[in-house]
């Protein structure tokens, strides 16, 4: 009997894991249902199934991802997950590999929670510029919480233990339930109407539904417009509400938010102390330097002498004056000279000699003229022969019986050319 019709159990259950690896529906499934067999393994691994009325399907989730929960699984929950469907081959059992985890029932109040994060973050309610610094040494620290239960008694202890010279004013205010945010928001408003330094915001741990009032749009609308900065305390380290990203501060817990309110009494008088020293080393310093420099003026020769200052003074004085005399004379004796000379000059003893001396140099200048005159020559009788305007230099300019004209000294003689020769 041939056996190469029968595969082997590997064979098979590869061949399963592939077609389920390979289906693109199983590659992001999205399931509900109640924690039953729950194991947290020392490698943070969680082993658990989930189960409803009539089926279930074993599940794990690695440990880079259970550290993801916002909360802490146990047997009995109901959950949402979300995770790819697989077969595991030691056993060939399919199961879901889980990569995220929320309780059920807070689905949508965790999709609500980061469509208003991702508005108000876009609007700029959670930026950097706009968070105000708190006051390292407040006189005053208001408080908005239940007026019972933890976190109003952790917050007030520790101010007190910290530093007693803070005066408290709390708020009372609904922090759980339908009209919770409302009252908080109204609370902050009425907050800033006090003389306050820093205000405390918040409420001790619960579930994400306890919290919700401080995830609501009014209250981070009224932190964002307080005039008084705000450090926001809402349940344990690892809530973070929509509070925290908008006030100027966030504390872990409410007993946090305290020890940020406010210093520590003890630290606060070692730095007086350090201060104190300072201010006693600085003035120390000044005052020797000053007696230092009153020895050193006391022991001048000015302060000995002052007659010799003033008889320095009056001799750099007689220095000056002798100088601007000097200049003076200087310049005198200067503007004697020119005057002197201008009153011997020729021209001023006898002013006719200015005139035959221009007459002199025109009649010259009317000779050079008269020498580079043109018509000069005709005196020595010479005549300019003219056709057409323009003078003849060339005998072969001239044409048979054509015109001419002829000037001489004394007149002009109009002719016609008969006969020209060479």
């Amino acid at each position: 009997m041939k056996d190469d019709k029968y595969l082997s159990i590997t064979a098979i259950t590869r061949y399963l894991k592939y077609k389920l690896d390979s289906d693109e529906h199983l590659k992001c499934v999205f399931l509900k249902g109640e924690i039953s067999n729950f194991k947290a393994h020392s490698t943070g691994h969680l082993y658990f199934s989930l189960k409803d009325e009539t089926s279930k399907i074993n599940a794990i989730m690695f440990s880079t991802n259970a550290k993801k929960i916002t909360f802490q699984p146990k047997e009995g929950d109901k959950v949402l997950v979300a995770g790819r469907i697989g077969v595991y081959e030691s056993t060939g059992n399919y199961q879901i590999y889980v990569d995220e985890m929320l309780e059920d029932g807070v689905g949508n109040l965790y999709v609500a929670f980061e469509k208003l994060k991702a508005d108000l973050a876009k609007e700029g309610l959670f930026d950097e510029s706009h968070k105000q610094t708190i006051p390292k040494i407040p006189t005053r620290v208001g408080i908005i919480t239940a007026p019972t239960g933890a976190a109003i008694k952790d917050i007030i202890s520790t101010i007190r233990r910290r530093f007693p010279l803070c005066e408290t004013l709390l708020f009372p205010a609904l922090v759980q339930g339908e009209n919770a945010a409302s009252d908080i928001a109204n609370k902050i408003k009425i907050a800033n109407t006090y003389n306050i330094d820093v205000l405390i915001v918040g409420r001790g741990g619960g579930s994400i539904e306890d919290l919700w009032p401080f995830n609501e749009e009014v209250v981070a609308r009224a932190i964002y417009n307080s005039k008084v900065p705000i450090i926001s305390a809402v349940g344990h380290e690892v809530d973070f509400t929509i509070a925290d990203f908008v006030a100027d501060l966030r504390a872990p817990t409410p007993t946090g938010a305290a020890e940020l309110a406010v210093p520590n009494m003890v630290d606060v008088k070692k730095q007086i102390e350090q201060f104190k020293i300072r201010a006693n080393e600085n003035i120390s310093k000044r005052l020797n330097y000053e007696k230092l420099h009153f020895e050193s003026l006391k022991n001048s020769f000015v302060i000995k002498n002052p007659v010799i200052m003033y008889e320095n003074k009056q001799q750099k004085l007689d220095l000056v004056l002798e100088k601007i005399k000097n200049l003076i004379s200087n310049r005198l004796e200067i503007s004697k000279g020119k005057f002197q000379i201008l009153k011997n000059n020729y021209i001023l003893n006898n002013p006719t000699l200015l005139y035959k001396d221009n007459l002199v140099k025109l009649n010259m200048i009317i000779e050079k003229l008269e020498l580079i005159n043109p018509l000069g020559v005709l005196k020595r009788g010479y005549s300019l022969t003219y056709q057409d305007n323009k003078i003849i230099k060339d005998v072969n300019d001239l044409e048979i019986n054509s015109n001419i004209l002829i000037k001489m000294q004394n007149g002009e003689i109009t002719a016609q050319v008969k006969d020209i020769k060479k």
